[in-house]
């Protein structure tokens, strides 16, 4: 069965892309923007341990090194949307301090 997935990448400088663009090109990814592409992912039974075997199988990921995948799903008959990292974590937002919103905090005796 073929499932539509995204996938975001993140390998740092010294990332291995040739073997990422390897598996990404045998898969006949689509790009979508920067280090984000999408692909047609056939699978068996369970697709996020069978796409990280399958990626961890061709890409020599380091400390640091990040895929995230986005996918179709459903949740008690609704169509959904879902995320996660499939390899490393979530990072601290490089945009937070930015915005404009606005905090109320109470000191001391107020």
């Amino acid at each position: 069965m073929e499932k539509p997935i995204w996938i975001s990448y993140d390998l740092g400088i010294k990332g291995d892309y040739q073997g990422l663009y390897s598996w990404l090109d045998d898969h006949n990814a689509i790009e979508c923007g920067n280090n984000v592409a999408f692909v047609q992912y056939s699978i068996n039974k369970d697709l996020i341990p069978e796409l990280k075997k399958d990626l961890e199988s061709k890409i020599d990921f380091k400390p640091g090194d990040r895929i995230y995948l986005v996918r179709m799903g459903t949740k008690e008959g609704k169509e959904l949307i879902i995320g996660n990292f499939i390899i490393g974590k979530r990072k601290s937002n490089p945009w937070e301090g930015y915005g404009t919103k606005i905090t109320s905090t109470v000191d001391g005796d107020a």
